[in-house]
């Protein structure tokens, strides 16, 4: 009789966990074998190579609060996805808050989802109930809407790499529903209050950007709102972006600015800008895709440089080139420049690299600043245009067919782990005495190469020494970075 006893008591504590293991409701993913792959093998080694290849900017994954990912399929728009995360990659990370939008339903809240998992290829992502809960008793605008979650590839496309990246971390998920400024700020204001104090955590904005615009078009909507968002003016952002073809998630990427604000992000490092046309070679109607981090602090001197001049600034840089070029070669003069704009009065490098059907036509700089930077520009246009050693003159009848670029540089940091270099996102100089060569960070893109082919040709072939001379420790090694804008980008 108490052996009997023993048996009911233990079926009945079975019984127990079974039913409570019934009642954690998992989301099934909608979108694997569509949008992404289904079969688990494939679809993490897809998002590895992705990883492996991703190049960025140097930033401290501690200090990054939140990433701006794109969520197209994954063959798309994932190299792009894989760069955001690749911001983090050495961080600790538990709970990761992606912040979305209902591409389907029109609902006037924020949906959350209220569940215990969403299930990938890659297993259960285990979401975090209790913040969940918090969130939503925080207003009475959040609600548990599983419909909204429905074949929402807002959220669903940034899930596997969640997986990958951040293996141990738990999910908060959130659609907006009408995406206003309200519904963002309510979010912002939301996540910052609930989540303050709480270490390894991570927002996501997911949005695209364009849509269905022509190459260039897309290039350079793109680069405008890329510019946008490093200004870190929620309102400004939303104004410029809600209802027109900037982003399709203006809502969400305002929500996570607002967050990010509120617990001390203090810039924005555009990490990577493309689109579709560049992956499928159709460029007559693509979508635009950026990935980007919310950044607490700023260590180096280098991380200030990246993506700090907007819009206008450029487009005042790239006047006063052209417009000085021109005015030199008519009356042999130096013309007279002046501008009101504080940022492009700051002292740094500048490189004026000119281009003629696509082909080098001339490129002098300094790589340290020794005047303001839109003085830079005017003098190295002229010194570029005349007096680059490897070619004639520029004629004034060349001007229609040449197209002007400027790289305005960064601090020179010197390095002795050559790890550190990143094809196509740093410059670089290497000194041996009274030989040394300089690259800028484009070269690499330009010329299709990896950091050893960069570095074998700038020791090698520009500054005269053994091709290897920067693996053997027979130079001085100095990186920098570089903002990159031309008039091709705006045409």
């Amino acid at each position: 009789m108490r052996r009997l006893k023993g048996l009911v008591i233990l079926c009945f504590f079975i019984f127990e966990l079974t039913g409570s293991a019934f009642a954690q409701k998992v989301k099934e993913a909608d979108l694997s074998g569509s949008w992404y792959p289904n079969d688990p093998a494939v679809l993490s080694g897809l998002i590895s190579s992705y990883f492996q290849s991703a190049q960025i900017p140097r930033i401290k994954g501690k200090n990054v609060i939140a990433l701006i990912c794109p969520h197209a399929g994954i063959e798309i728009s994932g190299p792009v996805t894989a760069c955001s995360f690749k911001a983090v990659e050495s961080r600790r990370i538990d709970t990761v808050v992606v912040v979305g939008f209902s591409h389907k339903l029109d609902y006037e809240g924020i949906a959350v989802l209220d569940l215990s998992g969403y299930r990938t290829p890659l297993g259960i992502l285990p979401i975090d109930m209790d913040l969940t809960k918090e969130i939503i008793s925080f207003d009475e605008k959040f609600s548990s809407n599983e419909d909204a979650f429905e074949s929402e590839n807002s959220i669903e496309l940034i899930l596997p790499f969640i997986q990958v990246a951040c293996p141990a971390a738990k999910v908060v998920l959130l659609a907006i529903g009408k995406q206003s400024f309200e519904n963002s700020e309510l979010t912002g204001k939301a996540l910052s209050e609930v989540l303050a104090g709480k270490k390894n955590v991570l927002f996501i904005a997911s949005t695209d950007m364009s849509h269905y615009l022509s190459y260039a078009q897309a290039r350079e909507i793109d680069s405008e709102s890329g510019d946008l968002i490093t200004q870190l003016d929620s309102q400004e952002l939303f104004r410029e972006c809600a209802g027109k073809n900037r982003m399709c998630g203006p809502a969400a990427v305002t929500a996570v600015m607002i967050a990010s604000r509120k617990l001390g992000a203090e810039k924005v490092c555009i990490l990577n800008k493309s689109n579709s046309g560049d992956i499928t070679g159709n460029k007559q109607r693509v979508v635009g895709y950026l990935s980007a981090a919310f950044v607490k602090e700023n260590d180096k001197e280098s991380e200030k440089m990246h993506e700090f001049l907007n819009a206008r600034q450029k487009k005042e840089l790239l006047k006063i080139a052209r417009d000085t070029i021109i005015s030199y070669l008519k009356k042999g003069k130096t013309m007279d420049v002046k501008t009101s704009d504080s940022k492009i009065k700051e002292v740094m490098g500048v490189f004026v690299t000119l281009h003629k059907e696509g082909q080098l036509r001339g490129c002098i700089g300094n790589i340290i600043g020794t005047e303001p930077l839109y003085l830079g520009v005017r003098d190295m246009a002229i010194a570029s245009a005349t007096q680059d050693p490897r070619f004639p003159a520029v004629e004034e009848s060349e001007l229609k067919d040449i197209d002007i670029e400027i790289s305005a540089l960064s601090p020179l940091e010197k390095i002795t782990d050559t790890n550190e270099i990143i094809a196509g996102t740093h410059g670089v100089l290497v000194k041996d005495g009274y030989r040394s060569g300089v690259y800028l960070p484009q070269v690499a893109t330009e010329m299709g190469w990896n950091r050893e082919e960069f570095m074998n040709s700038l020791c090698g072939h520009k500054a005269g020494m053994a091709s290897d001379a920067w693996k053997k420790g027979k130079c001085d090694i100095y990186i920098f970075s570089a903002e990159v804008f031309g008039e091709k980008d705006s045409k």
